[in-house]
């Protein structure tokens, strides 16, 4: 069986099951992150469309999917980036830690160059009541760091910290 080598996701044709198909994987389990600064990968991008709101009307929308590596395990965290003015600098925010941009400078998005990028935010979980009534638990990024190679010196270019790990210099 081929995997893609980027993602470890196998290619469609390979992920069909048969009525008597052996399986074993129980799924992954949810990772909540402490509150910290954490080392990210982005995984995943999709054009979508914001409804609206009182405040901001039906827009575009960038779906992002992102990981964190820990002992724990992986962490995925899904956020979205709203195509409106009063969030560019959210928006700006974002391709600083990812690299592709600098205070100050006017950019063209390229989302073409976004998956598989690497950057550095701080993470708080968030609590929520689901419709179930339940109450769960989010990784949220609560601020963007902007991108500094060092954060990924080691580990083949990529290495996760903890919340209270030093930045290696």
């Amino acid at each position: 069986m081929s995997y893609n080598a980027y993602n470890n996701i196998a290619p469609a044709q390979d992920m069909f099951l048969d009525w008597d198909s052996a399986i074993e994987t129980d799924g992954q389990e949810f990772v909540t992150l402490e509150e910290g600064d954490y080392n990210f990968e982005i995984t995943g991008f999709e054009r979508g469309r914001f409804p609206g709101s009182a405040k901001i009307p039906a827009c575009n929308k960038a779906a992002i999917t992102a990981v964190v590596r820990t002992a724990e395990g992986i962490a995925t965290v899904k956020f979205d980036l709203i195509l409106y003015r009063s969030l560019e600098w959210r928006i700006s925010a974002f391709f600083r830690c990812i690299g592709q941009k600098k205070h100050g400078e006017r950019l063209v998005m390229d989302w073409n160059r976004v998956v598989g990028s690497k950057g550095r935010a701080h993470f708080k979980p968030r609590k929520y009541t689901n419709n179930n009534g339940e109450e769960k638990v989010a990784n949220d990024i609560e601020r963007f760091i902007d991108y500094n190679p060092e954060f990924f010196k080691d580990d083949g270019g990529f290495v996760t910290l903890g919340p209270d790990d030093e930045i290696p210099f």
